[in-house]
């Protein structure tokens, strides 16, 4: 088994036991190795709230590199600013797989830092 089937056989096991609801969504992780996005995510009427990724206009153009800490540390802060203005304060973390370490645990930090209740 190499790392990508150990990822998806490791979110597999996380998503079994995680549900977004309307009151406590979803906030998804996923990087790939230029750029890192998240959507947080009601998963019982199947909609996208708040999303946010290097790939952003707000992000963009403050960084330089957009697969390091820092550019998923600014994704965090930006997420948790959108998901306040939109009146969610807490979410259930989906780190879809990815080893909780580097740029998924400087993201959640960010987040947290700024309000954002896991």
């Amino acid at each position: 088994m190499g790392k990508r089937e150990a990822r998806i056989k490791r979110h597999q096991r996380l998503r079994n036991k995680i549900i977004g609801t309307p009151g406590k969504p979803r906030m998804n992780v996923s990087r790939s190795l230029k750029n890192i996005y998240v959507q947080i995510i009601d998963d019982l009427s199947g909609q996208t709230l708040v999303s946010a990724s290097t790939l952003d206009l707000a992000v963009r153009d403050s960084i330089e590199n957009g697969s390091n800490k820092d550019a998923a540390q600014l994704v965090g802060e930006v997420v948790a600013d959108r998901a306040l203005e939109k009146g969610i304060e807490a979410v259930v973390f989906d780190r879809g797989g990815f080893k909780y370490h580097g740029r998924i645990k400087a993201l959640a930090d960010a987040a947290r830092e700024k309000g954002l209740k896991f």
